[in-house]
C-alpha cells in the first residue's frame, strides 16, 4: 500500500457558459490528491493523509477519494476552509492563483502524524504541502521518520506564487531529496531550483546525494530518467491536448504502479533497476499521462483504459 501525504484542493478552471460568458468551474484537485486518485484508479492500494475541510468542498474531495478507491481513514478533518486554486490556461498550460490562508490542508501539526500500518510500503509527498508551516514541517517530519523503512516518492511540483521565502523552501527540498528513493520533477522545476537548464547535471547531483531514481518530465518533449548507472530518454505519447492539469501527477502514479507491478517498489531493487525495467515503467507512466492530458481537468485514467 502507498500513502499520499499532502494537499487536496479545489481547482477552478476557466470555462464558457451556454450564454458565452467567461466562468470558472470547480474540480477536485491538488497534486498529491491527483496522484492518490490516479493510483487508486490504476488499481494500487492507496491511502491519503492530509487535512480536509468540513465545508462542501471538503465533502467533494472526500467523495472523490472514495469513488477512486482511496482509503481516507488517515484524513484529518478540520473546521477550516478548503484551499482554492484558480487556473489560467495559456496554450494548454496551467498558471495558478491560490487562496490558502489558514486552510485545512496547510494546518497539520506533528501531533496529527499517523501511525502507519505495516502494509504501507511507500509514501508519496511533495507539492504545495511542503511550502507553508506548520503543514510543511509536518510532512517533512513524516518523511524523516519513515525514510529508512519505506520507499519515499517526492515531487516538488513547484508553485512559485506561493513561495514567499525561496531560500527557506530550497533548504527544505535539499533536506528531503537525499531521503527520496524516487524523485519525479519537471524540467521547469529543475530550472527554478538550480537556475540552470542542465537537467543531467542536476539529476546526477541528486543521485549522489541519495536519490535512487530521478525522472524529469518535459511535457511534449517526453521524459529523461537517471539512475547512478545509466540514463534514459523517452518521447511523449502523441495526443491532442485538452489541458495539462494533472499530467505530471498521473505520470508519477503510473510510474509507481508500474514499478509496483514489476515488484521493484523496494529500496534495494530501485537502486539496482535494469534499463529495460525502467523503460517499461516510464512507458506505462507516459501512456497514463497522455490519457489525462487528452481530457479537461485532472481526470486520470482507470486501469481498464490502459489494459
Amino acid at each position: 500500500m502507498i500513502v499520499c501525504c499532502g494537499e487536496a484542493l479545489i481547482d477552478f478552471l476557466p470555462r464558457q457558459s451556454a450564454g458565452g460568458e467567461a466562468v470558472y468551474q470547480p474540480f477536485n484537485g491538488g497534486s498529491i490528491f491527483n496522484t492518490a486518485i490516479a493510483l487508486g484508479r490504476l488499481g494500487m492500494a492507496t491511502g491519503f493523509f492530509g487535512g480536509l475541510s468540513t465545508d462542501f468542498f471538503g465533502d467533494s474531495l472526500r467523495q472523490g477519494l472514495k469513488a477512486s478507491n482511496v482509503d481516507i481513514s488517515l484524513v484529518k478533518t478540520w473546521d477550516r476552509p478548503s484551499t482554492l486554486a484558480f487556473v489560467k490556461l495559456e496554450d494548454g498550460h496551467a498558471r495558478y492563483s491560490f487562496f490558502d490562508d489558514n486552510s485545512a490542508s496547510r494546518m497539520l501539526t506533528r501531533k496529527d502524524l499517523p501511525k502507519l500500518a505495516a502494509a504501507v510500503t511507500a509514501l508519496h509527498c511533495g507539492s504545495i504541502s511542503l511550502i507553508p508551516d506548520p503543514g510543511g514541517a509536518t510532512i517533512e517530519a513524516l518523511i524523516e521518520r519513515e525514510a529508512k523503512k519505506r520507499v519515499i516518492s517526492l515531487d516538488p511540483n513547484i508553485r512559485a506564487s506561493l513561495i514567499k521565502d525561496r531560500r527557506k523552501f530550497l533548504a527544505r527540498l535539499n533536506r528531503l531529496i537525499p531521503l527520496a528513493d524516487i524523485l519525479k520533477i519537471s524540467d521547469e522545476d529543475v530550472v527554478w531550483m538550480t537556475g540552470k537548464k542542465d537537467l543531467a547535471g542536476a539529476a546526477r547531483k541528486w543521485l549522489r546525494r541519495g536519490a535512487k531514481l530521478v525522472a524529469i518530465t518535459k511535457g511534449s518533449d517526453g521524459v529523461e530518467a537517471y539512475t547512478r548507472r545509466f540514463a534514459l530518454r523517452l518521447p511523449a505519447v502523441p495526443v491532442k491536448v485538452a489541458d495539462t492539469v494533472g499530467a505530471g501527477d498521473t505520470f508519477t502514479a503510473g510510474l509507481i504502479v508500474a514499478l509496483s507491478r514489476a515488484k521493484l517498489l523496494d529500496k534495494a531493487k530501485l537502486g539496482a533497476i535494469a534499463e529495460h525495467e525502467l523503460s517499461e515503467a516510464l512507458s506505462f507512466a507516459a501512456r497514463a499521462a497522455a490519457i489525462t492530458v487528452s481530457r479537461p481537468g485532472a481526470d486520470p485514467p482507470w486501469a481498464r483504459e490502459l489494459a
